[in-house]
This record gives C-alpha cells, structure tokens and sequence, in this order.
C-alpha cells in the first residue's frame, strides 16, 4: 500500500463542483492511492457507501463481513461480522457510527446497527423475498427498501413497521431526487421508472418514462434483470440506469425520460456482478450495487470497463453519436484490480471501487502526500 493520504477537498466552484476545464484535468488525473485486501482471498465486495461526512467508507462483502475504513487517513478502521444473517446494501444513516443493511440469510429483514459496539438498534421486518435495494433520504431519517416480493416499503428508523407500502411489479431499484421531494422507482420486468411525489406517494406516479426502446433486444428477450444502479445527478437534471447490458448505461433526462446517451464500456462487458432482483446465486456473493456512478457535479461518470483492471470516465457533456446515441469513455484510469463496484464521496475529490479489495482514488498531485 502507499503511504498516508492526504485527501483534496471538493475542487473550486462552488457546491456543484469545480469549473468545466478544472473538472475535466482533475478527473483525467485520478490514480489509485490505497489498495486494502480482503481478508479472505476468494471474498468480494457487494456493496460501497460513504457517511455524510465524507470520512468513513462502508464496504458489504459476501463472506458475511462488513468493512469500515477511515477514507481522509486511508486506514482500515474495524471489521464487523454478520454470519448469521448474511449482509448487503450497507448503509450509513446520517450517524457515521449507525448503518443499516439487507439479509441474506435466515430472513429478508433489515437491521439497523451501531458500528461504535456491533449492536442491533432495530429490526425491519415485513419483506418476504429479498430485498434489492436500500436508499436513504437525503434529508431525514427514512429509507426505501424494494424486494422481490413485488412491494416498496418507506421506513423510520424510529420505528420497526413501515410507514408506507406500495405494491409494484419487480420494483428492484429505488432513489431520491437530491431535493428529497421526488422519488423513482425502476421496475425491470416492465421496463419502466416510475417518479413518484413523496407527499403523495400514495397516489398514482406523477410521470413513467419507458425505457424499453433505448434496451438491447437480448436484454429485453432474456426477461431477466440487468439492471444494476438508479441515480439521480446533484443538480437533479440526470437520471442514471446502471446496467449490465451490453449496450451500457443510460443517461435519461430527469424531466422527460428522453435518452441523452448510452454510456458505452471501453471493451464488451464480460464477468459482471448478477443484477439485484436475480434468481441465480441467491446469498453466493454474485450481487452488486453496479459499476457505475455520477460525480459531485453531476457531470462525469465513474465506472468499471467489464472485464479489465482499468476505470473509466465518460463525460455526460461530451460527443454522442448522433445516430447510435453512443458516449465513448473520455479516458481510463489504470489499476490494479478490478472495477465492480464504485462510489463517489460526497464531500472530498475522491471515490472507491471494489472488487476483491477496497481501493481509494485521488487526483495524481495528492498521492502519497502527508496529511500538514
């Protein structure tokens, strides 16, 4: 591993990120800065998300462990064990020292955690089948949680019972708008996202954008579920759909849910993680959260390239090919490792991937700079 890190604040510009020329020279230049091991050599991690804070990292992995690390000083921090009931989708509520995560094993419940002594604080039970996705409200303590069992439920950490239930087909992915007023739901089967208002949540979608003709055939013919990531961008103007179709991933205008690109790999996509929502290799570590994520400014996107070592980078304001709608990779970012599961920190330069082992990116000047 490098030494200490000193990880660079967001870049100039404001809270949308830095200006387009910056932006463009500081992602170019991103190289990995820490490499943390697994472990176990054959485990693999399922899931990445940083606290609000920016400093801590939470990584799921599929030998039942969950990994914290210290991003700003590039340490490991603690291991914490789930044995008994499988762990995915770890995430930080807006306490850096509580989390919640999905069951793999014995139920499809959801349990909330104190990483500070590795006790329960709750349990959310309800889900039948299991759940896919796990999302937190950007500006309260409440969460969606999609399953299998075909429903969405919205969650109080004050309170085991849902507030709130909606019965979908396959409703596997689920996200806020930053503005945490708007929420979307992507149903696979249906090829749709539905966009809800989170103040009437009970009544029908405000709007569905249809999807189905931006997919590959195969994707549709194959009937099952590819799609791996649901994202809205900071300025909210984006919509991201993750997949691990061969054609890529899809940019959709928020507003309207008109294509603005797919987001084509550098190589054909072989060996990816199994689509949330999937039959095969229930509870055998072959989920994913997806290999793909926007920026802080909401103008890149980071991602795996399939099959190699290397990251990717496409620029959401670069050329589209006119006819095909193809954005091409603006450049790679050389590792060492392989790329399947990517997070952007919310508040510093910086973000992780995942696969066998944990690594930290920054921009190049920052590399193996002690802290001042």
């Amino acid at each position: 591993m490098a030494g200490p890190v000193t990880v660079p604040p967001p870049p100039p510009g404001g809270p949308q990120g830095p200006t387009t020329q910056k932006t463009s020279e500081v992602i170019s230049k991103f190289r990995t800065a820490k490499n943390f091991r697994l472990a176990k050599a054959e485990a693999s991690v399922t899931s990445l998300d940083f606290d609000d804070s920016g400093e801590f990292v939470l990584a799921a992995c599929d030998d039942d462990s969950i990994q914290l690390y210290n991003a700003k000083e590039g340490r490991h921090v603690k291991e914490l064990l789930s044995q008994k009931y499988g762990v995915h989708l770890a995430r930080f509520t807006h306490h850096s020292s509580s989390i919640i995560y999905a069951s793999t094993k014995v139920d499809d419940g959801i349990r909330y955690l104190s990483t500070h002594d590795n006790q329960f604080l709750r349990y959310f039970k309800g889900h039948t089948d299991e759940v896919t996705s796990l999302t937190l409200c950007p500006s309260s303590d409440t969460f969606l949680s999609c399953s299998r069992d075909d429903t969405i439920r919205l969650w109080d950490l004050k309170s085991q019972s849902p507030q709130a239930r909606l019965n979908l087909l396959t409703p596997y992915l689920a996200a806020y708008d930053p503005s945490a007023t708007v929420i979307a739901i992507a149903s696979a089967a249906t090829h749709t996202i539905l966009l809800y208002d989170l103040r009437n949540y009970d009544k029908p979608p405000f709007t569905t954008f249809d999807v189905r003709p931006y997919m590959s055939q195969q994707s549709i013919k194959s009937g099952k579920p590819d799609w791996t990531r649901l994202e809205f961008s900071n300025d909210g103007k984006s919509v991201l759909l993750g997949t691990n179709s061969a054609a890529g991933h899809l940019l959709l205008d928020a507003y309207d849910g008109t294509l603005r690109a797919h987001c084509v790999r550098s190589q054909q996509a072989m060996n990816l993680r199994t689509a949330p929502g999937s039959n095969e290799h229930r509870g055998q570590g072959s989920r994913g959260q997806g290999d793909v994520c926007f920026t802080s400014d909401g103008r890149f996107l980071i991602g795996g390239s399939g099959d190699n070592k290397d990251a990717i980078v496409w620029d959401t304001q670069g050329q589209v090919e006119i006819e095909t709608k193809h954005l091409r990779p603006m450049c790679s970012l050389p590792g060492k490792s392989k790329t399947s599961v990517v997070e952007w920190n919310p508040r510093y330069n910086m973000c992780a991937t995942a696969d066998r082992e944990v690594v930290f990116w920054v921009p190049d000047e920052h590399v193996g700079l002690r802290p001042p």
